[in-house]
């Protein structure tokens, strides 16, 4: 189930940016982010009721959170890439050393994290032609 889970949000990463024609730019760009620094790229499910609700300001907020949070641990040992809001999940991608600092991150900014799981490759549409 969990796999099912990051390929649905892989999938939907990797299909936004091939609508904007960048599919081999952006899946790139991902890859090239997974291979430096050492660290894992990790896909986070937030069950957060009402998420999808949230106001512009209410996410501002909570990203401030969260930026301030990986400031104090330090770029070199977890990074945020972006986040999809859906109705009551939100799901995050983080590049990190481990799983440890993700979850740290979500304890310290008092976020959920129901599920962790690491990226191990990301495919899209170019990958059936390769």
């Amino acid at each position: 189930m969990k796999t099912l889970k990051l390929l649905l949000i892989a999938t939907i990463a990797l299909t936004t940016s091939n609508m904007m024609g960048q599919e081999n730019s952006a899946t790139d760009l991902l890859r090239n982010e997974m291979t430096k620094n050492d660290q894992n790229m990790y896909v986070i499910e937030r069950e957060i009721p009402g998420a999808g609700n949230l106001t512009s300001e209410e996410l501002q907020a909570i990203s401030q959170t969260s930026c301030g949070v990986l400031d104090q641990m330090g770029e070199t040992n977890i990074k945020w890439l972006h986040s999809y809001v859906t109705g009551d999940k939100v799901y995050c991608v983080y590049m990190a050393k481990n799983e440890d600092l993700v979850r740290e991150h979500a304890n310290k900014g008092g976020f959920p994290a129901n599920s962790v799981v690491e990226v191990k490759t990301i495919i899209n549409p170019a990958t059936a032609t390769n």
